[in-house]
């Protein structure tokens, strides 16, 4: 397709259509053919958006007129505030789906870095050669006296939750994005985030205090470290969809897992926070440890019940968590 000669020849409708829509803030001033013309040319320049994703990857093209469409729909369909819906969309739609698609992927990844940390914990306490070597002893004996449970309490919570939220909201986030280059830079960070829960974890436990290590692992890490794993499924489906992508080309496989991968980067960044919060005035807090690990472990099933329950009615509904893949589909004017 000629896109210079296609963007000439449609341009004035596309010009045309944003006037139209601007005048639709107040309708009453619009005549019946007005309104009329509205409607046709929404669904025209819906159809131009649809054939210009496939055949061209002019990037600032398709996002102007997936606004301009977006901002069409609104009117025709009378909806007085697209972006509520929007949100409400992804939250009990996009980003469940997402996760609930994937739940094997996360279930796997989950299972391994559960044992590989398991491994790495048993391996420290029950060699003195492997213990002595990776941390020299009168740093293991400062952290099992101190360090560990004041890495809590140290700063500010407020201060302390945020400065934990963004680190993890990277962490996830660049889980996701190592997806690309085939999955490996996500499997490195699922690697050193086992290796780290595992190494603290055998010494905290060879040192007697495995009791202290879970009642502040726990409250915050049962969510944190489900939201890292999905992240991680995330990212290695995605670089699964480069090495194998079925029937369709490696270009359009990625495509479309990154489209759905992009719900998952803020929705696990909106669940981090929540675990953030629990880390940073729950987990150092005075509770009972049956308390502090209660709240972790409520927050958690919340999060699992919730993917469950609007993952599986979106995908029993035939939903999609691509974002492109519901633009335009319905609105499409009749072409020969």
């Amino acid at each position: 397709m000629d896109l210079d000669a296609f963007v000439a020849v449609h341009r004035p409708v596309w010009v045309r259509l944003g006037h139209l829509v601007d005048r639709a803030r107040r309708p009453r001033r619009m005549r019946a053919v007005e309104l009329d013309e509205l409607v046709d040319l929404y669904q025209r320049t819906a159809t131009h958006l649809s054939v210009i994703r496939t055949r061209s990857y002019d990037t600032d093209l398709v996002d102007d007129l997936t606004n301009l469409v977006t901002r069409a729909r609104a009117v025709v369909a009378g909806a007085s505030d697209p972006g509520w819906h929007v949100l409400g969309r992804f939250l009990t739609v996009t980003f469940p789906l997402a996760v609930y698609q994937r739940r094997w992927w996360v279930l796997a990844t989950a299972a391994g870095s559960v044992l590989l940390a398991l491994a790495i914990g048993v391996w420290i306490v029950n060699d003195p050669q492997a213990r002595a070597s990776v941390i020299p002893p009168d740093s293991v004996e400062q952290l099992c006296r101190s360090d560990f449970a004041s890495y809590y309490s140290e700063n500010p919570a407020a201060s302390f939750a945020s400065r934990v939220w963004t680190n993890n909201a990277w962490v996830s986030a660049a889980a996701v994005a190592g997806g690309v280059v085939l999955g490996l830079p996500t499997l490195l960070v699922l690697l050193v985030n086992a290796v780290n829960v595992g190494i603290l974890g055998g010494y905290m436990s060879g040192c007697g205090r495995t009791g202290q290590f879970f009642s502040l692992i726990l409250p915050h890490g049962l969510l944190e470290l489900t939201v890292v794993f999905v992240a991680g499924a995330v990212g290695l489906r995605l670089g699964w969809s480069v090495i194998s992508p079925g029937p369709r080309r490696r270009v359009e496989a990625l495509a479309a897992e990154g489209r759905s991968a992009v719900p998952v980067v803020l929705g696990a960044a909106l669940a981090l926070a929540v675990s953030g919060v629990i880390e940073a005035f729950v987990t150092p807090s005075s509770l009972p440890t049956a308390v502090r690990i209660g709240i972790g472990a409520l927050a958690w099933a919340g999060f699992v019940g919730y993917v469950a329950l609007y993952g599986s009615r979106a995908a029993a509904a035939g939903e999609t968590a691509d974002l492109d893949a519901d633009q335009g589909a319905a609105d499409l004017a009749p072409v020969v």
